[in-house]
């Protein structure tokens, strides 16, 4: 029997609908319904049965009609919640998007409903990375800034976040609680997207809001050598061109690119998954390294706020590894003691013993650079920031130009660090064994959990908070942390960790995903290390894996 109030809703949306692909596909669905489809049925259902919910991390999902999809009805209501949540008509709002299909209409879109509120709007010149917005929305002084990407999500998916602007010291950075809750209750408050006051009125910006983010990011790099081969990715997004102009204008030579995926595509035809850390993202970079003989290589995400890098012949780095090594060479060439690095709750433990190791102060925060770009007390120089998904921001305060994670000058400080070492006959994997051999072994890993229904993630939380397991794989399970209540002042988070010994030091981390159906679980362990740094790591490496199995064992269930 099918439900009536369903497909009222369903009529109602289409009413409001000004996109006359979405409008089509709803009006197909429906007659596949209404024709008694149950395959059809059940899409309709998922599609307005719930919502796409507006949090810290915006909004993202797959493209299609329907309040639980990303589509032209979604953006303008958001855009008209964060409207009235600016409050009065006048605020200054910057613009951004990446090349994802329908990005440009959404940033339009965006665009059309702000100034129809009376607020001013600068639209950013193309589809460009997500830090360059980042930058402008610090360098105009702006009062909040949009930028429409999903990431590194799946190509049929997109995105939509938020940064609050002004002066204080979180502008520039993306949003924390309470101002998701704020902006989701104005979106309830939105009425039909037809009845909204739509402006023409918004400037696009030109070509210097690239030009002062290069100045600003190349400004960082430290003066040194600049001899070094590289080849590089954007992984089919919008890093490239940007990247490319910041290497030539802080005096490297241009790298060879990965040609199949340099140019925007939003199909991201050459990958399964358009992440650096998904398995064959990397395949095509890593053999251009290969028969180019570069010393590295160098990938950006499809939205260039965050960066992997490679070592031919040894492979692709961890984020850890690399957040270990560019926080030791960005505090060899910063200077003060009130210098602060930070991490988030799920990444390696060595930035601690870095930090207390030069005399600088150490941060830990929750997870997302939300957080970190608000690391730090007032007074203190926010110098680096990382965390392991690949995320590094050097600087971040009111005298550097990005407070979030920002891949194009990450890359920029990689290849100067790697020049640098390069000119004293060392390789980035010789710097990691120096670390090993002055902190110990940081070995870590991660493991995603992916699940239809997202009620089995806080199952299997409620499930591990009640019983702890007594240990993963060979290692003891020696104290639990709940973050669910707060710890160490940080605010409360759905997060477990659990600490390890039994002859080597670890933990586990637990957290659902932010902006994915999926329980994420990262795992630390941490050796002592000889002169035979070889061995130890291929002890530790068996060591993580029986750990990380007995992790995927304990999380299934």
């Amino acid at each position: 029997m099918l439900d009536s109030a369903l497909l009222v809703q369903a009529r109602d949306w289409l009413d409001q609908d000004p996109d006359p692909a979405t409008r089509g596909e709803l009006g197909a669905l429906l007659a596949r319904v209404e024709a008694g489809d149950g395959a059809a049925l059940a899409d309709l259902t998922d599609r307005f049965a719930a919502r796409l919910e507006f949090g810290t991390a915006g909004l993202r999902g797959a493209l299609g009609a329907g309040p639980n999809r990303m589509n032209r009805v979604v953006v303008m209501r958001a855009a008209a919640g964060i409207g009235a949540w600016l409050g009065e008509g006048g605020k200054h709002v910057v613009i951004g998007y990446d090349a994802r299909h329908r990005s440009a209409d959404f940033a339009r879109d965006s665009a059309a409903v702000l100034t129809g509120a009376g607020h001013r709007v600068s639209l950013l010149p193309g589809p460009l990375p997500t830090p360059v917005l980042a930058y402008t929305l610090r360098e105009l002084g702006a009062d909040a800034g949009i930028v429409v990407t999903a990431s590194h999500n799946p190509p049929q998916d997109n995105g939509y976040k938020v940064y609050v602007g002004g002066s204080g010291d979180d502008a520039g950075s993306q949003i924390v609680s309470p101002v998701d809750t704020e902006i989701s209750a104005a979106i309830d408050e939105v009425g039909p997207v037809g009845a909204l006051p739509l402006g023409e009125d918004w400037a696009v910006l030109g070509p210097e809001a690239v030009s002062g983010y290069l100045d600003a990011v190349t400004a960082m790099v430290p003066e040194g050598p600049r001899d070094l081969s590289v080849v590089y990715t954007p992984l089919h997004g919008v890093g490239g061109r940007v990247l490319l102009a910041a290497v030539e204008k802080a005096g490297f030579a241009s790298p060879e690119v990965v040609a199949e995926q340099f140019e925007p595509d939003p199909d991201f035809p050459t990958v399964a998954f358009p992440n650096p850390e998904e398995p064959g993202a990397m395949d095509l970079a890593l053999a251009a390294g290969e028969a180019h003989g570069a010393d590295l290589v160098v990938a950006n995400d499809p939205d260039a706020d965050r960066l992997a890098l490679a070592v031919p012949g040894h492979g692709l780095l961890t984020g850890n590894e690399v957040g270990g090594l560019l926080a030791a060479y960005v505090l060899d060439h910063t200077s003060g003691d009130e210098r602060v690095v930070a991490t988030s709750i799920v990444s390696s433990s060595l930035l601690g013993k870095i930090a207390r190791d030069r005399g600088v102060h150490y941060e830990e925060t929750l997870t997302g650079f939300k957080w970190l770009a608000r690391a730090g007390a007032p007074g203190q120089r926010r110098v680096f920031s990382y965390e392991e998904a690949l995320g590094y921001c050097v600087g971040g305060d009111r005298d550097r130009p990005v407070a979030d994670k920002d891949g194009i000058s990450a890359a920029l400080t990689a290849l100067s660090l790697a020049a640098e070492a390069k000119a004293r006959g060392r390789t980035l994997v010789d710097l990691l064994d120096d670390q090993a051999r002055r902190y110990g072994l940081h070995l870590s890993d991660q493991l995603s959990v992916r699940v239809e229904d997202l009620s089995e993630i806080s199952a299997a939380m409620r499930r591990l908070r009640a019983e702890p397991p007594a240990a993963f794989g060979p290692l003891k399970v020696s104290g639990v942390v709940d973050f669910a209540g707060g710890h160490e002042g940080l605010p409360p988070t759905d997060a477990l960790r659990f600490e390890l010994g039994g002859g080597v030091w670890g933990r586990v981390t637990l957290r659902p995903s932010g902006t994915e159906p999926k329980l994420k679980a990262y795992a630390e362990v941490v050796l002592g290390v000889d002169d035979d740094v070889a061995a130890i790591r291929a002890r530790g490496s068996e060591l993580l894996s029986e750990l990380m199995a007995s992790v995927a064992e304990v999380v299934r269930g």
